[in-house]
């Protein structure tokens, strides 16, 4: 649905840094005031006009912060130190954007996620919730970080991949297509998920996942990323003779007959192929 758009307000949005240019647009019910730099901020010159936000108390964009093209801000949502937030973007909420990050193209950030140091947001990525995305991490596309998620390290989550609960990715892991890491799973180091993953849950809670990988199917569970025949030895040497135990070696012997049946006991060749 379009903004609707009129120039009849007084300039009424100003701080040290910022002013409101009078332009305003109605976006689902919040009325957004587009802003104009007073001096220069950083690289962007006295006079350049930014993005839109919902009050004065959004100028809560500080430092070298700015807010571009049309983008918006509202709540009690806060950008500040060298973040950009440009293009189609939202943050909202008690959503805080710092550090160089940047939240670009249709992205949204909400509720209480923060993103934060070098890390970007792009595409029609949505991060929400409590999650975190930190360091040189990317979210791209039409990839969700949700809940208690967090994507950090160099770790890049893309496509229409989905992690949420209390999930991590991090390192160099990439999660693409269209994978779903949730629960308690994490994804670290080198490791790659592609397409859709399988999951079992042991008796006391513990998330068994399997996953298509360039490297053929991995089981994670918690911080463990392993094949299929080096999570039979693990959990032979740390859980056996116990219920536990039998019930480790089940789980695995379940998703590998899992993946055998939904075609990704081979190797993943590449994205496109997980994809479809």
């Amino acid at each position: 649905m379009p903004a609707k758009k009129t120039k009849t307000e007084k300039p009424v949005i100003c701080n040290a840094k910022y002013e409101s240019t009078g332009e305003t647009k109605v976006w689902l019910g919040v009325t957004l005031h587009r802003i104009r730099a007073k001096v220069a901020i950083g690289l962007v010159a006295a006079g350049t006009v930014g993005g839109w936000v919902a009050s004065e108390a959004n100028l809560d964009v500080s430092g070298n912060a700015w807010v571009s093209g049309n983008a918006w801000v509202s709540g009690d949502a806060q950008v500040s130190g060298n973040a950009q937030v440009s293009g189609n973007a939202w943050v909202s909420g008690d959503a805080q954007v710092s550090g160089n990050a940047q939240v670009s193209g249709n992205a949204w950030v909400s509720g209480d996620a923060q993103v934060s140091g070098n890390a970007w947001v792009s595409g029609d990525a949505q991060v929400s919730g409590n999650a975190r995305v930190s360091g040189n991490a990317w979210v791209s596309g039409d990839a969700q970080v949700s809940d208690n998620a967090w994507v950090s390290g160099d770790a890049r989550v893309s496509g229409n991949a989905r992690v949420s609960g209390d999930a991590r990715v991090y390192g160099n892991a990439q999660v693409s297509g269209d994978a779903r890491v949730y629960g308690n799973a994490q994804v670290y180091g080198n490791a790659q998920v592609y397409g859709t993953i399988l999951m079992a849950t042991r008796s006391d809670g513990y998330n068994f996942v399997a996953a298509p990988t360039p490297d053929g199917p991995r089981i994670i569970a918690g911080c463990r990323y392993f094949t299929f025949d080096e999570a039979r030895s693990h959990w032979k040497t740390t859980r056996k003779g116990t219920q536990l135990g039998d019930e480790s070696l089940a789980l695995v012997d379940f998703l590998e007959r899992m993946a055998t049946i939904r075609g990704f006991i081979e190797p993943v060749k590449d994205v496109a192929e997980a994809a479809e």
